[in-house]
């Protein structure tokens, strides 16, 4: 086994959030030697694939399960990404603006937006209120044989839409411009993370084994699975959610289309989405289920599955918990019927018709290969699910669990993380330059003007 040269920081997993602090390390710090794993051939083959998720600019605006705090700092750390694609030149390539909206159906969601709406106004000035006339020339499909009144909370001309996987391979080459010795070590698997006497780290492949100063891990559940192995993060569990999604044969909305939360409901309420992969063709979900995996559509390593669950009295007893709601117990029965084939969208469609009134069943298409995995994180202390990111930090090595919105909130955490490993390192971070060029829009006039010229259209 051969041990390579001493590297400032090793990133595990490739990515948005490990390729968001390689391109973050490598433009802003003066750290020299950075080495990044992936085990697959390429970038971004798990959550970070347009496949597996939504493609959503998680903004905070139209979300209805954010709170006003939770929604100030989603907008922070959005407007990172949104920056990083208008300043770098990456609108249409990485990110799409469109237009989006929360969509109200019934008196009493209609009362919950007009509410919300006069809250979240001041922190986004540009939403919009939107009511039946304007939706019907707008999106008219949303009208079409409905009996229930409905109104929209909306945004024009917004970057809506991300393709994760080409904003990771955005990052990479950024990073690789540089000066700085950079190593992608592709089909490379890291199987074990050790300190050593000297205070670095050992991290071992398949193959070889090299060694760093501070180790970052961006690796989805496999996250908590390589703090355990190193004796962190003892109090945490994993329990594994999968989405799917569907697709209708034909376009029906060039609106991203948001439905109200229930607050009862740990995961999204249903949406439409404009599709990148799929010549923007409308895609409804996502789904939401346990399944015994840790990676969608790849090979079940059961000693991996049974590690991450953690299963003891803390954990069933957080189970229990959700079962008890009668709301959450049909939700995830019905879920689970969803991924029946045949049966699974004469169920969905129910949900779809929030939608669409006039959608048929036989208008939808199982989503093949779509969706993935979020390894929601259960706190055994607390006996609680937790919905955001989860963070380890130790000594020089740093452990990130990111369900959504982790990679809205990618360079945001790898900003965190990068501040972390300077000071550990006692490296440089250019701040005014990051401040210049990621936390500041420097289109922001031009981008005011094209909103201008919609609403005037």
């Amino acid at each position: 086994m051969i041990i390579n040269k001493l590297f400032d920081t090793a990133i595990v997993g490739g990515g948005v959030a490990g390729t968001s602090l390689l391109f973050t390390l490598a433009r802003y710090t003066d750290l020299k030697n950075i080495i990044l794993f992936e085990k697959y051939d390429e970038v971004s083959q798990l959550n970070s694939n347009p496949k597996a998720n939504s493609q959503t600019l998680h903004v905070g605006d139209i979300e209805s399960n954010y709170t006003y705090e939770k929604a100030k700092t989603v907008k922070r750390n959005s407007s990172m990404v949104a920056n990083y694609i208008q300043n770098f030149n990456e609108v249409d390539k990485c990110g799409f603006r469109g237009d989006k909206m929360l969509l109200a159906v019934g008196e009493e969601e209609i009362s919950q937006l007009k509410e919300r709406y006069k809250e979240f106004k001041e922190l986004y000035p540009y939403l919009e209120l939107w009511d039946e006339d304007f939706l019907r020339e707008f999106e008219p499909k949303l009208l079409e044989g409905r009996k229930e009144p409905i109104l929209a909370m909306g945004a024009r001309e917004q970057i809506t839409t991300v393709n994760y996987k080409a904003l990771s391979e955005s990052f990479v080459q950024q990073a690789l411009d540089t000066d700085k010795n950079i190593q992608m070590r592709y089909n490379e698997e890291v199987t074990k993370i050790e300190r050593d006497e000297d205070g670095n780290y050992s991290i071992i492949t398949d193959t070889t084994s090299f060694k760093a100063k501070s180790v970052v891990v961006n690796a989805g559940a496999y996250s908590l699975l390589f703090a355990q192995s190193m004796g962190y993060g003892k109090e945490y569990a994993i329990l594994p959610i999968g989405g799917s999604f569907f697709f209708t044969k034909e376009k029906l909305l060039d609106s991203k289309v948001y439905t109200m939360q229930n607050p009862k409901l740990p995961f999204a309420a249903i949406h439409a989405d404009p599709d990148v992969t799929q010549n923007w063709n409308t895609r409804f979900g996502p789904t939401a289920f346990a399944l015994p995996k840790l990676e969608r559509y790849h090979a079940l390593h059961l000693k991996d599955l049974i590690s991450a669950l953690n299963i003891d009295k803390d954990v069933t007893h957080v189970y229990m918990n959700l079962l008890k709601d009668k709301t959450i117990r049909r939700y995830i029965l019905k879920n689970a019927l969803e991924e029946i084939p045949l049966m699974g969208k004469e169920i969905f469609i129910r949900d779809a018709k929030k939608l669409i009134p006039t959608l048929k069943a036989s208008e939808l298409t199982f989503a093949e290969g779509y969706g993935g995995m979020r390894p929601q994180i259960i706190d055994k202390v607390k006996h609680e699910l937790l919905l955001g990111e989860a963070k380890i930090v130790e000594d020089g090595v740093i452990f990130n669990m990111t369900p959504s919105p982790g990679a809205t909130s990618s360079l945001a955490i790898a900003l965190n993380d990068a501040l972390n490993l300077c000071e550990r390192l006692g490296a440089n971070f250019d701040r005014l330059k990051h401040k210049n060029e990621i936390e500041f829009l420097k289109s922001s006039s031009l981008q005011s003007s094209i909103i201008e010229e919609k609403k005037l259209a």
